[in-house]
């Protein structure tokens, strides 16, 4: 049973990743993204009280374990989803957005070296390349057609870069230092935190607007059910499983699945370059996680 589960979270996990793109884009004419977000992390916090109740677990854990929780929470929930529901709100192209921080599985790479002492060999180098070299193929048509000079802000970019910075050094501290702590009662905080976090900044920031529509209340269930607890969970389960280099390469494929999500979507076309770079891409994935397996990570 066990077996079962470690191959088809993966899958699962990217899956269900990749929908948060254009579930951004979907949902942000109804509400600024802190507000959204404040709600989101709010409902997702009650679900996994509720949860533990049900299964009879305690909610309770040490100080330091709440501050590593708080601490992985400002860098994987605030910064990076803040990052890039504030980048898709200020008109980035959610496929873009998904493009770089795709670019996650290099940083950890690398920095997974020196702070979890992980090793890299030749093989999951150059699948790690090859991944890369899939993005940018994806990325190729609208740099030859010029779309990165209309529509992109400064700002949105920086945001881009910014929730990079921040799923990489989010996920590379739950590496850390997620594995001893409990998981419902850890993540509890996470989403806790969050939720006052972005209630603060949407007081300061932003007006306390709401359209609540039947789609609205869709895509906020869809949001909280299937990103904030079940892809979470499969994260948090992958990182206890597997090496961060191995898990982090998944990124890889979100782009590609993104951007097929926003042709069905938003009619958005995917050209013949870029099916090449889907393919690279998943090629890549493949090379990193099966090495891993094979190598005993």
């Amino acid at each position: 049973m066990m077996a079962r589960v470690k191959t088809f979270a993966p899958v699962i996990f990217v899956l269900l990743w990749s929908t948060g793109f254009v579930g951004a884009k979907y949902i942000l004419p109804y509400a600024e993204p802190f507000v959204f977000l404040t709600i989101r992390y709010f409902f997702a916090t009650l679900i996994l009280v509720l949860i533990a109740k049900a299964m009879g677990e305690s909610l309770r854990i040490t100080w330091p374990q709440v501050k590593q929780s708080m601490l992985v929470s400002v860098f994987l929930h605030v910064i990076y989803i803040g990052g890039v529901f504030y980048a898709v709100f200020i008109d980035i192209p959610a496929g873009i957005t998904a493009v770089i921080v795709s670019l996650q599985p290099i940083l950890v790479s690398v920095l997974a070296i020196p702070l979890l002492g992980e090793k890299l060999s030749y093989r999951q180098v150059f699948g790690l390349l090859l991944g890369f070299v899939g993005i940018l193929f994806l990325l190729s048509p609208k740099l030859l057609e010029g779309d990165l000079s209309t529509g992109f802000s400064t700002l949105g970019i920086i945001c881009c870069v910014i929730a990079l910075l921040g799923t990489t050094i989010g996920y590379l501290l739950q590496k850390k230092g997620g594995a001893d702590i409990p998981f419902l009662a850890g993540t509890a905080v996470q989403f806790a935190t969050s939720t006052v976090i972005f209630a603060i900044a949407s007081l300061i920031f932003e007006p306390l607007k709401v359209d609540i529509t039947l789609e609205f209340v869709l895509a906020l269930s869809w949001i909280v059910l299937a990103l904030s607890i079940g892809s979470i969970f499969l994260l948090f389960y992958l990182l206890r499983n597997d090496s961060a280099s191995s898990v982090s390469s998944l990124y890889y494929l979100v782009p590609p699945l993104a951007a097929v999500q926003a042709y069905f979507f938003f009619d958005e076309r995917i050209k013949g370059i870029g099916l090449v770079g889907m393919a690279l891409a998943a090629l890549g994935t493949l090379i990193v996680t099966k090495n891993s397996k094979t190598a005993g990570h």
